[in-house]
């Protein structure tokens, strides 16, 4: 595969002299360095590079040039390479005009010469910058290929699978693709194997299991150590959180997902209301940049690992995973999230995956492109998806049960869904009914006002209704509300058999659970904001309780 380039423009020999020292240094194993002192050089160069399929990470300009201002070269080399990150070197006298091109050329940082030490002022800006370069960064042919049929659960699985754990991916849709069946001639095989999974290298999995998958791309599905201070049960934002404050505090921590890191979270394609981030970020960049901030502070991470079972044994908590393995650690902090309720009509259900998806606006809104979508839900995860939609589909319909959207969802999101022309608010209205051969294709809507039905046409059928939380697997006595969600704290002094399997001189820590050393922090636990900001409090705020608990015990 061709390493993406760093190229840098600057008029004064010494100074692209060092710059292109201190590159190479750094990036050469991954990027290729090109420089110039010439910006029209630069700028004659950049279509040819293009035709021969060459990709452009980063640009690093001088301001001040002779023939061409930096801004004026990065804003047109932008037109060739736009999602290159774009860097002026600039004078302290040239400020300004850094911060003005901020906003005309979408600058996305400025560094002030001289930039010694590169290792405090260079480095890190420019890691920061590929990291989120290279997150979205799709090679035209290279990486795993993905080949399946576009309305199959088994394709769309895998598909929810590698989005989830931020794998780039290519899909070929073989009744859509002309690839995809070259693809299939290649390899010598033929439509009953699919799906298949194309790695990098050549290999071919037909028909994959996730855990195959997983394994196969490198995963961790197997505990390395026989003991851990603290194991986190659900890699959402909470759970990430705790991953990162325990890893960071010394303790031995294990992070432990069933399917992908991220949670609902993760899923989500704009969140706008998180701290720190004005223009918003999506889940996936955040789930990026939290298992990566976990991992350098040694937090081992299992993906695809199911829990089967957790049981309390004095000091030890052993934890029974899927295929017969267990993990055993002095804590647990269960952050297992919730996922969306399912409509109970048989009618929708037999599409599940071939048209209807609960989530997924993110994973499967190309599919959709030109088409009619309808999404289900009221909330906010329902109106992210629907601004997502929007751009691929030509009509989306959000179906609530209340006349309006103001008691469920954000405001800011109301306002940006009453400007975007092609979503329509459908109030006081219900889906009765899916009707289609092997996939979705019409919808049988219902005014719950006058009961009248109708049938539209319909692409797909995104589901964002009410959530559930995932405690079902747990037998221990763990006490539960009646919906399922887990009692912490001075909540549980209300729960008649608290007593009975409370044992202890002292009140249970905020966020423990009537188990010692177990606690429960997210969207899991009873009480919960369901926020992103406050699951991330909640997971930070479990370790210092964990803690308190080692360190009594």
């Amino acid at each position: 595969m061709k390493l993406p380039i760093i190229f840098s423009i600057d008029d004064d020999p010494q100074v692209l002299q060092a710059i292109q020292h201190d590159l190479r240094q750094q990036y050469r194993k991954k990027y290729r360095i090109l420089c110039t002192s010439s910006a029209q050089e630069a700028l004659d160069s950049l279509a040819e590079l293009k035709k021969k399929g060459e990709e452009v990470a980063l640009f690093l300009s001088d301001q001040r040039m002779p023939s061409m201002t930096g801004v004026e070269f990065l804003t047109q080399a932008r037109k060739v390479f736009p999602n290159a990150k774009r860097v002026l070197l600039t004078a302290y006298s040239d400020i300004d005009a850094a911060v003005r091109a901020i906003n005309e050329v979408q600058l996305d940082y400025y560094i002030a010469k001289p930039w010694d030490p590169p290792e405090e002022k260079l480095y890190p800006v420019l890691d920061d910058l590929l990291s989120d370069w290279f997150s979205d960064y799709r090679p035209p042919s290279a990486g795993l290929k993905l080949v399946g049929y576009q309305f199959s659960p088994r394709s769309h699985e895998l598909k929810d699978f590698l989005a989830g754990n931020l794998f780039p991916y290519q899909w070929f849709d073989i009744e859509g693709n002309p690839q995809a069946q070259e693809l299939l001639d290649l390899h010598g095989l033929s439509a009953s194997d699919l799906p298949i999974v194309i790695l990098e290298g050549g290999a071919v999995l037909q028909q994959p299991t996730l855990a195959d998958l997983g394994e196969k791309l490198g995963l961790q599905p197997k505990a390395s150590e026989g003991l851990y201070d603290l194991a986190i049960i659900g890699a959402g934002p909470a759970g990430l959180a705790a991953a990162v404050y325990g890893g960071s505090e010394g303790l031995k921590t294990i992070l432990i997902d069933k399917r992908a890191p991220g949670g609902q979270a993760g899923t989500s394609s704009r969140i706008e209301n998180y701290l720190g981030f004005p223009n918003g970020l999506s889940g996936a960049d955040l789930t990026r940049r939290a298992i990566t901030q976990a991992q350098r502070f040694g937090v081992e991470f299992l993906a695809p690992q199911e829990v089967v079972s957790i049981k309390s044994q004095g000091q030890y908590k052993h934890i029974a995973l899927g295929g017969g393995n267990e993990v055993v650690a002095r804590s647990i902090i269960l952050s297992t999230g919730v996922s969306y309720h399912q409509l109970d009509n048989e009618s929708l259900q037999k599409y599940t995956g071939a048209g209807v998806y609960y989530g997924a606006a993110t994973t499967e809104a190309f599919a959709f492109k030109g088409q009619p979508v309808y999404i289900v839900g009221g909330g906010n995860s329902a109106g992210q998806g629907a601004m997502y939609l929007s751009r691929t589909a030509s009509e989306v319909y959000i179906c609530v049960r209340r006349p309006d959207l103001s008691e469920t969802m954000s405001q800011y999101l109301i306002d940006q869904i009453d400007k975007t022309p092609n979503i329509t608010v459908l109030g006081c209205t219900e889906v009765v009914e899916g009707l289609g051969k092997e996939r979705l294709e019409c919808l049988v809507l219902e005014n719950m006002d006058n009961k009248e039905r109708r049938t539209v046409q319909a692409g797909g059928l995104f589901i964002f209704i009410g959530t559930k939380p995932l405690t079902d697997w747990i037998e221990m006595d763990i006490i539960k509300d009646a919906k399922g969600f887990i009692a912490t704290g001075r909540d549980l002094a209300k729960y008649a058999d608290f007593k009975q399997v409370w044992r202890y001189n002292r009140e249970p820590f905020s966020l423990e659970t009537c188990s010692a050393g177990i606690f429960a922090a997210g969207d899991v636990r009873a009480g919960a904001m369901n926020r992103v900001a406050s699951a991330v409090g909640e997971g930070a705020m479990a370790v210092s309780f964990v803690h308190k608990y080692l360190a009594e015990s």
